[in-house]
């Protein structure tokens, strides 16, 4: 491992910098390769270092969850996995995009109250029409008005057609978005059933390890390994995982940097 700050080049397998100006949040980001005033050079770190990477006071914990991630960093697998893979596979092809059929709704709405309108027009002017004749008045004008009601009429009949499909559309389509959203619920639903029991078989498989781990963390020794502090939890997770980026410490459990690597089995900085 090698750090690099503001021209100071620290490097070994186990690093005291808090002679120097950092912060364990700088310290972090550069070993988790993102952005960050302080360079890291480490092996890359993996999802248990998300976990138990930077121990600190106050720290909280999912003991059993970060214990998992543990067991995988070492290469131990669960019977759950296959089913959850192909679990999450199909939820990542489910789009359930967000669809209303409010303004298609709105749409037939008027459409009908604009076409009722225009009928009413359309018998109006029949009406005045017919009267017209029965009095020998001259009807060339009304029936052009007429012709252009019925015209306005016939359009607007089409667009209420139109917007009663559009509005058939969009209810079917509404109804298939619902019907994929139950289909993701239960397939939610499912992968987190997977999940909770390939958790559990991990944990099995490391719990032993774990109480021990518990038990040689220097400090008070709770007695029951999951009810540990943070600190001490994270740092038996970090002595049962395979830990190959460095473990940033922020707290005083170790006599020395040297000390936490040797237990942790891993690279150190201690801040």
């Amino acid at each position: 491992m090698i750090l690099s700050f503001e021209g100071t080049i620290r490097e070994g397998r186990a690093l005291d910098v808090r002679d120097l100006d950092l912060t364990a949040a700088a310290v972090v980001a550069a070993v988790r390769g993102r952005e960050s005033s302080v360079d890291v050079t480490a092996p890359e770190h993996g999802s248990v270092h998300e976990r138990v990477g930077h121990v600190r006071p106050g720290m909280g914990l999912s003991t059993r969850t970060a214990l998992a991630a543990a067991a995988r960093s070492r290469g131990l697998s669960a019977p759950q996995d296959e089913q959850l893979a192909a679990v999450r596979a199909e939820l990542s092809t489910l789009d359930c995009p967000s669809v209303s059929t409010r303004a298609e709704r709105r749409s037939v709405s008027e459409q009908g109250a604009e076409t009722e309108r225009l009928r009413e027009r359309v018998a109006a002017l029949r009406g005045r029409v017919q009267a017209a004749r029965e009095r020998g008045d001259d009807t060339e004008e009304l029936e052009a008005e007429l012709a252009a009601a019925v015209r306005d009429l016939s359009e607007a009949e089409t667009e209420r057609v139109a917007a009663r499909e559009r509005f058939d559309a969009a209810r079917d389509a509404a109804r298939e978005a619902r019907d994929v959203r139950e289909q993701r619920l239960k397939l939610a639903d499912r992968r987190a059933n997977l999940e909770r029991a390939a958790r559990a078989h991990l944990v099995e498989q490391v719990d032993t390890e774990y109480a021990e781990a518990v038990a040689a963390v220097p400090g008070r020794t709770p007695t029951n390994p999951y009810e540990a502090d943070g600190v001490t939890a994270a740092l038996a997770v970090g002595r049962v995982a395979a830990l190959n980026a460095p473990v940033v410490l922020d707290c005083d459990r170790f006599d020395s940097p040297e000390a936490a690597a040797s237990w942790l089995d891993a690279p150190v900085v201690r801040l």
